[in-house]
């Protein structure tokens, strides 16, 4: 079952082929709170409401497919190094002067997932690299455009699965589903110090169209390619689940959850779990007016996404003392 968002329509359930409006249900984040609060399953609260029209995902203009309505409650995270060959990419970009045999730090935490980030049903594995990238206010709809601020050295694609939280209210994650991502980053601001992660990817991101409800195949596979001027520039397999993972997600979660702060009742997180599928890691150099896109066939639509450019900003921020 797939859940999204359409503009002018509101709620719809995909099952299959078939796409339909869901009834009397004003937003995902409404539906999904509803379930939480009645203690069953988000299919089964859809039942309880039932389904109206039929609507043509194709020919749609998609919304957020969830979203919260203070944008502040909304949480945009995401874990690196958490897939197979997605160090040697970093790597590459990180890398150091140093004699061959010294691992960079990015093979360290590689190698940290590889040798514990897949512990037994239960037990906490190694922690992964851990990203902030805004709240709802950073958050794009799909077919929208991805902008990078003026300062911006870089604005590129990083296609990756998302996974999406409704805090309940005794502090509870509960997962509404799964989501196609680009974790939009900026790559030439990280290559010059990796400490220069977090300021990298302070930027916008999106997610959608669609939402995967249940569980997630093992093995994801699907396509991540780039746009110019109506041909593609660049593309290449996007690979995810974890088949392709260093990390099971179920480690990954709980190095999110584990802190108190995320988990306040009512707020919703938006969670990338990483990629090992980089344009910039084959020299890709992106441009305003390019269009990002992530096709995987188990999550239906694919998430379209223009790049532009805020223009360039002069000067220091001011801040006026009071």
């Amino acid at each position: 079952m797939h859940l999204s968002t359409i503009k002018g329509a509101g709620v719809v359930v995909r099952e299959g082929t078939s796409a339909r409006v869901l009834r009397n249900t004003g937003s995902v984040y409404e539906l999904a709170s509803a379930a939480v609060r009645a203690g069953h399953s988000l299919a089964a609260e859809i039942t309880a409401r039932g389904l109206g029209e039929t609507v043509d995902l194709s020919r749609a203009t998609f919304d957020l497919p969830v979203s919260h309505p203070d944008p502040a409650h909304l949480h945009l995270t995401g874990t690196g190094l958490t897939h197979l060959g997605s160090a040697s990419a970093r790597d590459a970009m990180h890398a150091k002067l140093e004699g061959a045999e010294t691992l960079t730090d990015s093979m360290k935490m590689f190698r940290m997932g590889l040798e514990s980030g897949r512990p037994a049903a239960g037990d906490v594995g190694a922690q992964p690299e851990w990203f902030y990238k805004g709240n709802g206010y950073a958050a794009v709809a799909p077919g929208a455009a991805l902008e990078a601020p003026g300062f911006a050295e870089d604005g590129g694609e990083e296609p990756e699965i998302a996974g999406i939280y409704l805090i309940g209210p005794d502090g509870t994650p509960h997962r509404i589903g799964w989501a196609l991502g680009n974790e939009f980053s900026d790559h030439l601001t990280e290559r010059v110090n990796y400490l220069w992660l977090a300021h990298s990817k302070l930027r916008v991101a999106s997610y959608g169209p669609e939402i995967l409800v249940g569980d997630l195949p093992a093995d994801v596979r699907g396509s991540s390619r780039i746009l110019r001027d109506g041909k593609t520039l660049w593309e290449k397999p996007f690979l995810s689940g974890e088949a392709n993972m260093s990390h099971t997600f179920a480690n990954l979660e709980h190095h999110h959850f584990k802190y108190q702060i995320f988990r306040q009742p009512g707020d919703l997180h938006v969670h990338y779990f990483g990629t090992a599928t980089l344009s910039f890691a084959d020299g890709i150099k992106t441009q305003p007016g390019d269009t990002f896109e992530i096709e995987v066939a188990d999550f239906g639509q694919p998430l379209r996404n223009t790049l532009t450019f805020a223009p360039k900003t002069q000067g220091a921020t001011r801040v006026n003392p009071l």
